[in-house]
């Protein structure tokens, strides 16, 4: 690394983490009502802070765009390895972004900008020490998957550490972590005799060596807490040039060969604080424009400045508990500061409750591991690529390795079920559940359905652990009454999550209903074979039988289910699964059951179905949330057509009276102005979707805003807004592939225009962080492709409108064809 700037240095670290959310069982994280508009919180954090950051926006004085930047290329970073297994699948554009940045923080540097983390975001003190290896193990995995490297640091959950921790990452060849400067202990500063860190605290621009076995050692970076504070708390991403010159001032008084850095969640740029992200872009920006200090990463730092110094650390110690890590198992007075008077006291029996279920979780794993596997904990060590990469060529090269001799099939299943149950377990220890101040919080239900997932696969090997669990949760003291303690947290919010086999089946058959199967398709993590299925109509009455073949993608089981579900009409629907077994004659049971759907009562056939499959029946509230709700929206769709007639109806009709009503200045009556509310929501709606399908509603769309303002009604722009950045960003995103040889405008280029045209005559301020984006890049990386003046000159215009102001089209005009 070229030792510019003034031989001074500066490295912004951001810790990007969201806590699992996956159902267990399904592998995917249901619907959260709490992030609404977003489907949940990871997407909507993904919305506000982890995509803009790929393309922060770099503002003028007059606030125009001058350029897009990718922050992560010029930062320190880490992510939560659950958070990109998420985002590899949910948002691969902004996944792959991610990794761009490294490669070419790699190329600039020599070192690449990205940390590993460890793996399930565990407080590492408070684990055992086999626990401790495999989650940063785990981590080493993941980070090597995603990024093609090994990583030279690791981020440390909630920076929590000792000495044990420290060596864990040592010897997996972690060369540094980071952590906050009250854990330092003492120092030895260039070789000099050992002195305390008081309270003038510990030199946080330098990097020190921590010893920790002959021949074992970890660089530790402490990170300036004044100003970190001031970037997470205290506004100083209000002005990203204040952040900038704060650092440089820092860099200033410091020494040759100083590092000034900065450490917080990464979501500060962007999630907490809204334009984070261009904050932080406009310090990076003043920063490289100064040439004062270089802009760098700690493995690229440590490359170009020996470590002299020597620390010890305060053992047990985090950046977010005063109390050390007691957050995570007591009631030391460390919470929110949201709900004064609650109490934190059940943090200590959920620790327990867990450490008890890990134990006995360890020693079914260690017991019936040692017969199918050569070392069980090596095996748990390796998993995390059988996890990476799930098809079926690396799950056997997995077993091949660990695996006693051949497996087959139960064989195979067994050894998936005991890693799961490891997984699980070790999930169950997510930070976040003891991190915020109630046990019924999302956080806490969280690492008990975790830890629900886990009994359940114990209870495979015979251990029927539930009970004594839920037991020891009593002492969980919720502040809300209606959960009074964890065991009910646990009944009312865990166990009506739990799924097994035949609620997979259940769910596929109540689905059947309404669309038909296919022979082959998924039910989330398990793909489902449709054996046999037949659905047939009598009047307004729906029956489905079938036979079904589930097999788990987790563990491999494969199991055979035969199914009946009755739909009576609305919401009511009577399903009933049992295991396909030589006691039941599923020919002749379909059969029959047939013959009573078309020939005798509902009634009649409920009460066969229910004899035949033993009385265990399954409804609508069984069905997983995404397809209970799409089915309550097919229910509902002849209620809301009549609705929406009625509301059509009375506005029509007495539409010259809102008029005369209007012009009047009269308020409109209650009801009808309900009414006409509900009218134009609709029709702005409906006609600003053909605009964006079939670009032929413009006109309907004008006239129902007309209607809106006449009659003082103000509906809801969200969803107009929303079809209206996505239509402009689709139109900007086709521009480059427009025939324009002619000289005439693209068409996607007079698309764009006209669609913002309806945006202003709307009066909506549109996001257009979409368009933005493809504009951009359109713009500054189309390899001298030659423009017809005449779109030269409209694409400046389009600039202009998504508020772009750029040098680049200087060089446009300059090659025009």
């Amino acid at each position: 690394m070229a030792p510019t700037g003034g031989n001074r240095f500066v490295c912004i670290h951001g810790h990007f983490y969201q806590p699992p959310r996956e159902n267990p069982w399904l592998e995917t994280i249901e619907v959260q009502d709490s992030a609404a508009p977003y489907h949940d919180w990871n997407e909507r954090v993904t919305a506000e802070c982890y995509a803009p950051n790929t393309a922060a926006r770099v503002l003028d004085a007059d606030g125009y765009i001058t350029a897009l930047r990718n922050n992560y290329s010029r930062m320190s970073f880490n992510f939560g390895p659950t958070l990109l297994s998420w985002m590899e699948h949910a948002r691969p554009d902004v996944y792959a972004e991610i990794r761009r940045a490294d490669q070419e923080s790699c190329r600039r540097l020599g070192r690449g900008n990205a940390l590993a983390q460890v793996y399930g975001h565990c407080i590492m003190p408070l684990a055992d020490q086999r626990d401790q290896a495999t989650q940063v193990r785990w981590g080493i995995a993941d980070f090597a998957h995603r990024f093609g490297r090994h990583p030279d640091g690791m981020w440390l959950p909630e920076t929590a550490v000792d000495r044990q921790t420290l060596e864990v990452l040592a010897r997996n060849g972690i060369r540094f972590t980071i952590l906050a400067p009250g854990q330092a202990a003492r120092v030895r500063y260039d070789g000099r005799d050992w002195e305390e860190v008081g309270q003038a605290g510990i030199d946080c621009s330098r990097a020190y060596r921590c010893n920790l076995a002959p021949g074992v050692d970890v660089t530790l970076f402490f990170y300036d807490a004044e100003i970190a504070h001031g970037v997470a708390f205290a506004g100083l991403l209000n002005d990203g040039r204040n952040l900038a010159r704060r650092l440089t001032d820092a860099s200033a008084a410091r020494h040759a060969d100083s590092l000034v850095h900065i450490a917080t969640d990464g979501e500060s740029y962007g999630h907490h604080h809204r334009f984070g992200d261009m904050a932080l872009a406009a310090a990076i920006e003043s920063i490289d424009g100064a040439g004062a200090v270089q802009l760098t990463n700690y493995a690229a730092y440590l490359d170009h400045v020996p470590v002299r110094d020597e620390v010890e650390i305060r053992e047990n110690t985090s950046w977010s508990c005063a109390h050390g890590v007691e957050r995570w198992r007591a009631d030391c007075g460390c919470n929110s500061g949201g709900h004064p008077g609650w109490q934190q006291a059940w943090r200590a029996p959920l620790r327990q409750s867990l450490d008890w279920l890990k134990t006995h979780l360890d020693e079914i794993f260690e017991r019936v591991g040692a017969r199918v596997l050569h070392d069980p904990w090596a095996a748990r060590d390796a998993y995390a690529t059988a996890l990476l990469q799930r098809d079926e060529t690396h799950r056997a090269e997995f077993l091949e390795r660990h695996a006693i001799g051949r497996t087959h099939s139960r064989e195979r299943s067994r050894i998936w079920k005991l890693l799961e149950m490891q997984r699980y377990g070790l999930l169950s220890f997510t930070s976040c559940g003891w991190f915020f101040d109630e046990c019924s919080g999302i956080e806490t239900v969280q690492i008990l359905t975790y830890a629900a997932r886990a009994l359940q696969l114990a209870a495979e090997f015979g251990a029927n652990l539930e009970p004594e669990f839920v037991h020891r949760l009593q002492a969980m003291r919720s502040n809300l009454p209606q959960y009074h303690d964890g065991r009910h947290v646990y009944r009312q919010l865990v166990r009506p999550q739990l799924a097994d086999g035949s609620r997979m089946a259940a769910h596929h058959a109540i689905t059947s209903l309404f669309t038909a199967p296919t022979p082959l398709t998924r039910v989330y993590a398990y793909r489902v074979t449709a054996v046999d299925s037949t659905t047939e109509h009598a009047g307004s009455a729906v029956f489905a039988v079938g036979h079904a073949r589930l097999v788990g993608d987790a563990t491999e089981q494969s199991e055979d289910f035969v199914y009946a579900a009755l739909h009576l009409g609305g919401h009511d629907i009577h399903c009933a699964v049992a295991p396909s077994t030589p006691k039941i004659d599923y020919p002749q049971l379909k059969s029959e059951l047939l013959a009573t759907f078309f020939g005798e009562p509902l009634t009649e056939l409920v009460r066969r179905m229910d004899r035949a499959f033993g009385g265990t029946f399954y409804t609508l509230r069984d069905v997983f949330v995404a397809e209970r709700r799409r089915i309550l929206d097919q229910v509902m769709a002849q209620a809301m057509a009549d609705c929406t007639a009625e509301y059509e109806r009375m506005v029509t009709n007495n539409r010259r009276l809102l008029d005369f009503l209007a012009q009047a200045g009269v308020p409109l009556p209650e009801e009808l102005r309900i009414a006409a509310t509900f009218v134009v929501q609709r029709r702005l709606e409906a006609a600003t979707e053909r605009l964006v399908s079939a670009a032929d509603g413009a006109a309907a769309t004008l006239a129902a805003w007309s209607d809106a303002t006449r009659w003082r009604i103000t509906p809801s722009t969200d969803g107009v807004r929303r079809l209206l950045d996505e239509a402009v960003t689709v139109a900007v995103s086709r521009i480059g592939a427009d025939d324009t040889a002619s000289g005439a405008p693209a068409p996607a280029l007079a698309r764009a225009h006209a669609l913002l045209d309806v945006a202003d005559a709307l009066a909506l301020r549109l996001d257009m962080w979409g368009a933005q984006g493809r504009y951009y890049v359109l713009i500054s990386g189309d390899g001298g492709r030659r423009w017809p003046t005449a779109v030269i000159a409209e694409l400046r215009r389009l600039g202009e409108r998504l508020r772009f102001r750029l040098r680049e089209w200087q060089d446009l005009a300059a090659h025009a064809a």
